[in-house]
């Protein structure tokens, strides 16, 4: 039996390393994952979508395949007033490219 020489999936064509990113980010894609991850990134981004005093009262959850984010909140009157801020919210999220968009947000309050 031969067995063939081959480079481990973090080294290139040259025999180089490559970016553990992009070991990744390949992986992510071959898992078919990377749709889902992308879309968890604006979990990790609300406060910076939001500011410090809705980010303080808030929890974003998850976001679903449709472009539904949840976001638990504290009290009810944070809940009403978000739900009167939502287009502004889905716009200030949706200014970023590159990603599918959040097409509405579902708020929960929070126990």
């Amino acid at each position: 039996m031969s067995y063939e020489k081959r480079k481990p999936r973090a080294f290139g064509d040259e025999g180089r390393p490559v970016p553990i990113a992009d070991v990744l980010k390949g992986f992510l894609r071959s898992a078919g994952l990377d749709a889902r991850v992308e879309r968890a990134q604006v979990l990790v981004e609300w406060a910076s979508f939001v500011g410090p005093q809705i980010a303080s009262v808030t929890e974003p959850r998850t976001v679903t395949e449709d472009g539904t984010l949840f976001v638990g909140v504290k009290t009810h009157g944070w809940m009403t007033e978000l739900s009167m801020m939502e287009r502004s919210l889905l716009a200030k999220i949706n200014a970023r490219t590159g990603r599918d968009p959040i097409r509405k947000i579902r708020w929960e309050l929070l126990r």
